[in-house]
């Protein structure tokens, strides 16, 4: 009977001791702690089954082929060892992640390119206690007010656009 030992690949627990925020530092260790004394546990037992001395059982044992019957069973039995079908998928999903971590990457770098144009117009404009009102319409054109190309009676126009204009109408009762 062969022994068969489970290949693990190392944990890397530095690299993830980095990304373990700091509140969950001490459930992180415990964590690590009862996964080494798991494979400390696994390691103390020999890979193989410690070896049966058959002769020595023969000489002692009274029954005439109890112990070849015992030997001959012994010898026979396999351990059978699940098949791994989830591996391919679990290398599959790991694939996955990865393409998505890479366009989020992507995206993200967009946006801080993006960010990074905006604080440079920002840091390239005049302080705003220090602006005209000509100033302030030419950083922000579509904030401004402009009384000859978009005139405006800022609150009222608002408000009026939102309500149907109603025509007053004569009522046949008087008052």
């Amino acid at each position: 009977m062969a022994g068969r030992r489970v290949a693990l690949k190392p944990i890397e627990w530095a690299k993830i001791a980095e990304r373990v925020p700091e509140a969950q530092k001490p459930k992180f260790l415990a964590f690590r702690a009862k996964s080494d004394s798991y494979l400390r546990r696994m390691n103390a037992n020999p890979e193989n089954p410690p070896q049966i001395d058959w002769a020595y059982y023969k000489k002692t044992v009274p029954i005439p082929g109890m112990v070849d019957t015992f030997q001959k069973q012994y010898e026979s039995l396999t351990i059978p060892y699940p098949p791994d079908t989830v591996s391919s998928q679990i290398d599959a999903q790991e694939q996955q992640i990865k393409k998505d971590i890479e366009a989020f990457k992507a995206a993200s770098n967009s946006k801080i390119a993006k960010y990074q144009k905006d604080i440079e117009f920002y840091r390239g404009l005049l302080p705003y206690d220090q602006m005209t009102l000509e100033d302030f319409r030419d950083a922000h054109p579509e904030m401004a007010l402009d009384p000859i190309n978009n005139p405006k009676n800022w609150p009222l126009n608002e408000y009026l656009e939102d309500k149907p204009s109603s025509d007053v109408s004569t009522s046949s009762k008087g008052h």
